[in-house]
């Protein structure tokens, strides 16, 4: 048992948060950066980042993306600047640049964990006959893959990097989930979509997908932001496997 409708016959996994414990690390990572670089800027007195922040603004969006929109709910205009800017550099690659660094740290020193019930999900999705792939705005989607050992477990992945190499655009816009369903040779609506992130859920809706689930890894008030969108909504995989 899957949970899902008889017509699916692929599923389209986002990876921090549903399938990795990545996403704390991720949070972590944003807003010791931007706190950094809204003390610099406006003094002792400034306004940190917080985990509201975090889910309005960056959760599942492409790292630039992420940065530019908390910058813009803030009133701060930066030059977009270029990819290869250095991590000192006051443009939206630059602190995006310099937030990815403290992420590669804490993976470094810290290691990735993954959601066991989701991984089992994965491995009887396969068992199943149905196709896999991992679809992340994340840079860093390979690296964490490999660490934790479950590069095997997906036919397909559309990441930060890909989806950059290919200029398609980030969630809560379609285009990476519908690559990721083009990559295993399935339409959309017969493609599920699994995701802990507003924009996410919105991409799994707008792109017409077959079935769309949000995994609520916080709060209710998250939960409820994510059945606006969602076919259903589970705190683990595993409850989609018992019934």
């Amino acid at each position: 048992m899957l949970g899902l409708p008889e017509t699916i016959e692929c599923c389209l996994f986002d990876l921090d948060g549903v399938i990795t414990q990545t996403a704390a690390v991720h949070a972590a990572a944003w807003k010791k950066m931007f706190d950094a670089y809204l003390r610099e800027r406006d003094g002792e007195g400034y306004a940190p980042f917080t985990m509201d922040d975090y889910a309005a603004y960056v959760d599942g969006k492409r790292r630039e993306d992420g940065t530019r929109s908390f910058l813009e709910s803030r009133g701060i205009d930066l030059p977009q600047g270029s990819p290869d800017d250095g991590p000192g550099t006051a443009s939206v690659f630059g602190l995006g640049n310099r937030k990815n660094e403290l992420v590669l740290k804490l993976i470094d020193e810290d290691g990735v964990k993954v959601f066991d019930g989701s991984v089992d999900y994965v491995r009887a999705a396969r068992d199943a006959g149905l196709r896999t792939a991992v679809v992340s705005s994340s840079a860093n989607t390979r690296q964490v893959l490999e660490v934790t050992g479950l590069t095997d477990l997906f036919d397909a992945r559309v990441d930060g990097v890909i989806a950059a190499e290919r200029g398609l655009p980030g969630k809560p816009a379609p285009d990476t989930f519908l690559e990721g369903a083009r990559e295993l040779g399935v339409a959309a609506d017969r493609a599920a979509v699994y995701e802990d992130a507003i924009s996410g859920v919105q991409a799994g809706r707008s792109g017409n997908f077959g079935y769309v689930i949000g995994v609520n890894r916080n709060d209710d008030a998250h939960g409820r932001r994510l059945a606006q969108y969602a076919d259903r909504v589970v705190h683990d995989l595993s409850e989609l496997r018992e019934g």
